[in-house]
Order: structure tokens, then sequence, then C-alpha cells
């Protein structure tokens, strides 16, 4: 049987012995879901943050205000932030933090839909990426939470 992205990100989590904590704002929670779908996720998955809002990365992520109105909610400095508030908050070994334009709605200058930041923090820093996603707003967010997966996955280091 193959295994799926998030279930074998999955296994080497828990042959690791490490913990993961999400916070999402684009993708709303789509992370998380996918996560917790594999049996056994309780023993590597502390939580997770949807925070949709600018007020939401500041209260329970931490991401300063300063940060936000200097680089805006959608960048890669924001979600690295969230990334790190994510894991301070759950006291995970690492955080993904996911922020972006899902569409059809919410394109700026320099940020279509489709615009997605995300970061992966662990014991070794911080992996931000921005990326561009093609498609209506499902295919956008199952874009970036597969684009989370493989990032994490990168981040775990080579496959023993």
């Amino acid at each position: 049987m193959t295994l799926t992205l998030a279930a074998r990100v999955g296994a080497r989590l828990l042959r690791q012995g490490v913990t993961l904590a999400v916070a999402e704002s684009c993708t709303g929670g789509l992370l998380g879901a996918q996560v917790t779908a594999v049996s056994g996720s309780s023993a590597y998955f502390l939580g997770g943050v949807i925070s949709y809002s600018n007020a939401a990365k500041t209260r329970f992520l931490g991401v300063s205000a300063r940060l936000l109105s200097t680089h805006g909610a959608v960048s890669l400095e924001t979600a690295a932030a969230m990334a790190k508030g994510a894991r301070r908050a759950f006291g995970a070994d690492y955080g993904v933090g996911i922020t972006g334009i899902a569409g059809p709605g919410g394109a700026v200058a320099g940020k279509p839909v489709g615009t997605v930041c995300m970061a992966v923090a662990g014991p070794n820093g911080v992996t931000a990426g921005r990326y561009q996603f093609p498609g209506h707003r499902g295919a956008v967010r199952r874009a970036a939470c597969r684009k989370a997966f493989e990032m994490l996955d990168e981040c775990l280091g080579p496959v023993a």
C-alpha cells in the first residue's frame, strides 16, 4: 500500500521522536486536518492555530504588529514568525507556518491570487519559501499543504 505524503512525513516524525505544531492562515486548518487524518498522529502532532486575522497572528503566535505592517501578512517574514510562534506555543520540535492568498479575491500589488508563503522552524533554524500555486481556492489550499509537507520532509534530513 502506498502511504500518503502526510503519512510518510508522520512516520518520519515518529521514527525521529520529534513533535509538530502548525500555524495556518490561508489553508484554514487543512494542514492540521491532513496531519490528523493519519492514524497515530497524536504521537507527534501537538496542535495548531488557525490565525486568519492579523490580530490572531499577534495574539496567539506572537507575530509582531510591526512585522505585519512592514512586510504584510503574506510574506516570508510573517510565515517564519508564524512557524516559530507555533513551535513556541506548543513546545514542539518543528513548527510550520502558512500564509497566503487563496482567492478568488484578496490579491494586492505583487501578490496575486495563489501567492503562498510558508516556513518550517526547527532545531536547525528556519526554512522559508514563497510559491505561486495555480487554480481555484481549493486547489491553492491543497497545493500549499502538499508543499508544506515536502518542506517539512526536507527539514527532517535525509531518509535513513
